[in-house]
């Protein structure tokens, strides 16, 4: 059976500590030598806003990941309105990095791309994404954001991101249930890692209301794990789109999971009084 680990407190490393000490990271990253950690940089704002990745948990999942002797690297892609190598100044990834010696890639500017092919995809017949992507480890280490449009933003609509095209919105216009089921299926994370120190409630992933969960969540099933945050924010896994379908694909559970460490009852009620 999945796990989906949940542990709440304080904003540090321990506590991202604690929610990886349950589930299996370092066997679900053993056969790879490479990790990269995908960031969400949607927008060029600081993590407490709710809605870009906290600088703490990527330099615990760094700890982690250098701990098992692997090459870590942070990577995000530019966006229509968003370009990645500003927004990790301005988000405050940028220093962390520096200060703990970790290189961050922006992926749309790789200089080996590759075309990766949709099998029995809903929109995309192919899509391209750097390289060194499909050659590594990826954990999704996104944000908890509770929005109308895809009902809740966590890791896998986070690997929309691994797409270098800048020129996104085109994607957006196809469906993004559609778009994010077939990025998932062709190149899904090996793990997902959310944010909740901070998360967001609003009507999309760019703005809204600031959220203060207390809380990260990880498991190495990111349907499983999205499908908690689904839960968190007042909504039914199944009835939506990507997540039933990746489910079908047999990319994780919708359902049929186990939530260990911390409850979730309290951040559901966080969420509907936010």
């Amino acid at each position: 059976m999945s796990l989906v680990s949940v542990a709440t407190g304080e904003r540090n490393l321990e506590t991202v500590y604690r929610a990886l000490n349950g589930i299996d990271f370092e066997g679900d990253l053993s056969k790879w030598d490479r990790v990269l950690i995908k960031v969400n940089f949607v927008v060029p704002k600081t993590w407490d806003t709710g809605t870009t990745t906290d600088p703490m948990m990527v330099e615990a999942l760094i700890k982690r990941v250098r701990d098992l002797g692997k090459e870590v690297l942070v990577v995000e892609s530019d966006a229509t309105s968003t370009q990645a190598d500003k927004a990790v100044v301005k988000t405050g990834m940028k220093m962390m990095l520096d200060r703990v010696g970790v290189e961050f890639i922006n992926m749309s500017k790789s200089q080996e791309k590759v075309e990766l092919t949709v099998v029995d995809g809903k929109a995309l017949k192919s899509f391209k994404v750097a390289k060194i992507a499909t050659e590594s480890a990826i954990i999704s280490a996104a944000k908890l954001k509770g929005v109308n449009s895809v009902t809740v933003t966590m890791g896998l609509k986070n690997m929309f991101g691994m797409l270098t095209d800048r020129m996104k919105m085109k994607f957006h216009r196809k469906g993004m249930h559609n778009v994010i089921h077939d990025v998932c299926k062709t190149l899904p994370p090996t793990m997902t890692v959310v944010d909740g120190f901070v998360g967001l409630k609003g009507f999309m992933p760019l703005r809204g209301t600031p959220v203060p969960f207390n809380t990260i969540i990880a498991s190495t099933d990111s349907v499983a794990c999205d499908s908690v945050g689904v839960q968190i924010v007042g909504g039914d896994p199944p009835s939506v789109d990507y997540l039933r379908w990746l489910h079908e694909s047999g990319l994780g559970e919708i359902l049929d999971y186990e939530i260990v460490g911390d409850s979730i009852e309290p951040l559901k009620e966080i969420f509907a009084n936010a």
